[in-house]
């Protein structure tokens, strides 16, 4: 039996990050992932969204991405483009970069970190105690961990090992896609029929000056609305006769490298913890992939429960403060749920939905409803509730450009090892927080510029402000210390002994 204080079942995007906040932290993580090593198949995924880049950057990793991908305004509803040019933030915009570029800079960041992986396997089985989960591979090694993650995907064994109901809607439309090379020259680009949306589209890119710059010839992505759902393995016949029904030619396609299908199947778990056993990412929720938001809110479960699951590993805080896992990321996954079953229905082609479609372009125009509609896609909207207060409390800390004492510095800079911080903007030395100085950083900084948040536009400048290793804001304050000690306990343990 080996033994690790974590295990996490799968190396996608949001077990890689997970992993990686585990690491940062020194919790003794371990992954169990079925790919011999980090080659993905298929494009997948296909792009970050401005909070899921804000995210990565307080990491110090957002560079990284933003090198292999094309900026552009990718926010979105049933394929109504919504700028969020004008919002407050460093990045205020999306990344079109390929789930594979994505895991593959993941796991280069994942890499330099002490963790232990167990790849060509999978869980087969697992078994809870009071103490902690024993998983067995599909090698025949056995692992046991205090907790155990489940990042594997919509079919998630873990969730269902785990007696986790998963309920929801089943599918009502589903799609082909597949990479595929082609002896012609295909249409690039989307084209609607009634049963839906297709597209075809380059995989391999170079970027050239700030451009995507295509080749001649190369794979080819392709996506076909089927006419009745599908069952069963696809099969490169089966993406030739949707070529033939939508584009009149199959252009030649041939040796594929990756085919599959997708539905608009929306589910989400009913619980994203069921004792010493959590879920992230798809493990906890499914749905269409309109909208792109499948990657970028499980990226940002994984950033909200690893400071969380390492605080409870390493006894700092009791194991309630994992049940705040739950209470803040099930509505936001539930909220894509609605948000991409209207998407879908907006994406029907007929004359009736087309004429819905018109109608809600025609508003989606509008300053108010754009700006709401566009943060809300972004993840720019974002607010866990934490009560009532300042603007700030509850949402993700600007990454302001700081006066400090060693100089200018952004404010993400003090993120990056993922520690909380507490920034003092107006009364040097006025805030004790000594017995939670080995966990909390404190600095004294000034911001001269406007307190600009999405949405809500200029806002009061705080005196103080707490931020969790997540980037949000756990307690703001108004020149005194009232609320900062109950808010020190909360997230980040009870008080150490002077």
């Amino acid at each position: 039996m080996i033994e690790h204080a974590v295990v996490i079942a799968g190396a996608g995007p949001v077990g890689l990050t997970l992993v990686g906040e585990l690491a940062l932290a020194g919790v003794d993580v371990a992954v169990v992932e079925r790919r011999a090593n980090q080659e993905l198949a298929g494009s997948r995924a296909g792009g970050l969204h401005a909070r899921t880049l804000e995210v990565f950057d307080q990491r110090g990793l957002a560079e990284r991405f933003l090198a292999q991908g094309q900026i552009a305004q990718v926010a979105g509803f049933a394929g109504i483009r919504l700028d969020i040019g004008d919002f407050p933030s460093r990045h205020p915009y999306g990344l079109g970069l390929w789930q594979n570029r994505i895991e593959r800079i993941l796991a280069d960041w994942v890499d330099a970190l002490p963790v232990t992986f167990y790849r060509a396997s999978e869980a087969v089985a697992l078994a809870q105690d009071a103490t902690g989960v024993e998983l067995a591979l599909a090698d025949g090694r056995r692992l046991r961990a205090r907790y155990l993650v489940g990042c594997d995907g919509g079919r998630s064994l873990v969730r269902k090992a785990a007696g986790i109901a998963f309920p929801g809607w089943d599918a009502s439309v589903s799609s082909l896609i597949a990479q595929v090379e082609m002896r012609e020259e295909p249409e690039l680009g989307i084209r609607r029929t009634a049963a839906g949306i297709n597209a075809l589209g380059k995989v391999d890119y170079t970027i050239e000056d700030g451009r995507v710059v295509y080749a001649a010839g190369g794979t080819v992505g392709v996506v076909l609305t089927e006419s009745r759902i599908g069952s069963g393995e696809p099969t490169l016949d089966d993406i030739r006769a949707g070529l033939v029904a939508v584009y009149g030619t199959d252009y030649g396609a041939h040796s594929p490298s990756w085919i599959s299908r997708f539905t608009d199947t929306a589910r989400q778990a009913a619980a994203y913890r069921a004792g010493r056993v959590l879920l992230a990412g798809d493990a906890a929720h499914v749905h269409a992939p309109v909208g792109g938001q499948g990657l970028n809110i499980g990226v940002q479960d994984a950033m909200n429960l690893g400071w969380k699951l390492a605080q409870v590993v390493k006894g700092i805080s009791p194991e309630r403060l994992l049940d705040t896992y739950h209470a803040e990321r099930h509505p936001v996954a539930a909220r894509v749920l609605r948000d991409t079953l209207a998407q879908v229905a907006l994406m029907r082609a007929d004359d009736r939905v087309d004429a819905l479609r018109d109608a809600m372009s025609e508003l989606l125009a509008m300053e108010e409803p754009r700006k709401r509609v566009a943060a809300r896609m972004s993840g720019l909207e974002l607010r866990y509730d934490f009560g009532e207060g300042h603007p700030l409390l509850g949402r993700r800390m600007p990454d302001l450009d700081l006066a400090t004492r060693e100089g200018p510095r952004r404010l993400f800079a003090f993120l990056h090892d993922a520690r909380p911080l507490l920034i003092d903007f107006a009364t040097p030395g006025g805030l004790d927080i000594a017995p939670w100085a080995e966990r909390v950083r404190k600095i004294e900084a000034q911001y001269a510029g406007a307190w600009e948040l999405p949405l809500l536009g200029t806002v009061a400048a705080p005196a103080a402000a707490l931020v969790r290793p997540d980037g949000y804001v756990a307690w703001v304050g108004d020149g005194t210390a009232q609320g900062l000690s109950d808010a020190l306990s909360t997230w980040f343990g009870p008080p150490s002994p002077r």
